[in-house]
């Protein structure tokens, strides 16, 4: 359990060691996202249950966490009912943002829900705005529309018809914004770590999706599936395989956002976004490169790299600051 056994915050700061540390919250949550779409869309071209495929990665999430507090595994604070009032709004953004995605990725090829997955440092910008942490500096505003003309012009290229499925993925980018915000506000003002945040967000979020697998008629044939496809190895094997994932997104997303920021978070997003566009004409096929859809890549990288360099400015430039858990509990 080395991954949940970080108990360093990290704000505003820069020189060797803390630098490496945003570097590495940022890979994370860079490779666990990638991987998770391909797992995502490998188990639902067999089990179409999204709603339920979601309930069973927040209950193995909570689940663990639960076993590893109790024996001492992960040191997190006790849940409080006032705190969790508080998180409430993003669990529901959360789990809103993670059911229109798995909606839009049953019926989206990959390339495309990654190119419109990318507009979402766009919405992150705009809502950062106008939530009243300021005007970003120039270089990261222009460069965020870089990478977002980088995605139209890509798309262009390769729009398929599917309307609904376009429909959830941008629904889904909505969410994702306004969970992003509210993460970033919430670990800053609480003093709560990935873990505890995770744990928060598995406690609230699972009542809500029983009641949808309930509402929408999921259940109870998505259990009779479940049962029915148990017989099933490689099913198996990618159904445990989605529900570790889920975890390890889970932790990757709210370190990465909480050591850096939420438009940081949505950047390593789009640059992960390129390698995953990739595998994806590779691995499933059915998918034409045009030019355009090269050219739109290369724009969206270019304005990715402009971007770090644009943040790594602005690092240099702020003060170091290291908030430790036991700073954080004598507030």
């Amino acid at each position: 359990m080395v991954i949940v056994t970080i108990q360093i915050r990290l704000r505003g700061n820069d020189g060797g060691g803390l630098w490496l540390g945003s570097l590495i919250a940022a890979l994370s949550y860079g490779v666990a996202s990638m991987a998770m779409v391909f797992i995502n869309k490998a188990v639902l071209m067999e089990y179409t249950y999204s709603m339920t495929l979601l309930t069973l990665q927040q209950f193995g999430t909570t689940l663990l966490i639960h076993f590893g507090r109790v024996f001492g595994f992960i040191q997190a604070k006790d849940v409080n009912l006032r705190t969790a009032k508080k998180l409430l709004p993003i669990s529901l953004f959360y789990n809103a943002n993670v059911a229109f995605a798995l909606a839009s990725l049953k019926g989206v090829n990959i390339p495309m829900y990654i190119a419109l997955k990318r507009l979402t440092p766009l919405a992150v910008l705009v809502a950062g705005f106008f939530s009243g942490k300021g005007r970003p500096a120039t270089q990261v505003s222009l460069s965020v529309i870089l990478t977002g003309i980088g995605v139209i012009v890509a798309a262009i290229g390769d729009f398929s018809i599917d309307l609904f499925g376009y429909s959830m993925a941008l629904t889904s980018v909505f969410f994702q914004t306004m969970y992003l915000v509210l993460v970033e506000k919430s670990g800053a003002e609480d003093g709560l770590s990935s873990v505890e945040l995770m744990f928060y967000n598995g406690i609230l979020s699972l009542p809500f999706l029983l009641f949808l697998i309930i509402v929408t008629g999921e259940f109870p044939h998505s259990l009779y599936s479940l049962l029915d496809k148990a017989n099933s190895l490689s099913f198996t094997v990618i159904l445990i395989l989605s529900m570790v994932m889920g975890i390890v997104l889970n932790f990757t997303m709210f370190w990465c956002t909480i050591v850096n920021s939420a438009l940081t978070t949505t950047i390593v997003g789009v640059l992960k976004g390129v390698g995953s566009t990739t595998l994806g004409f590779v691995l499933l096929g059915g998918v034409e490169v045009h030019a355009l859809n090269v050219t739109g890549l290369v724009i969206n990288t270019s304005g990715g790299v402009w971007y770090s360099y644009a943040k790594y400015q602005q690092k240099k430039n702020k003060p170091r600051k290291v908030i430790t858990d036991a700073e954080s509990n004598h507030r």
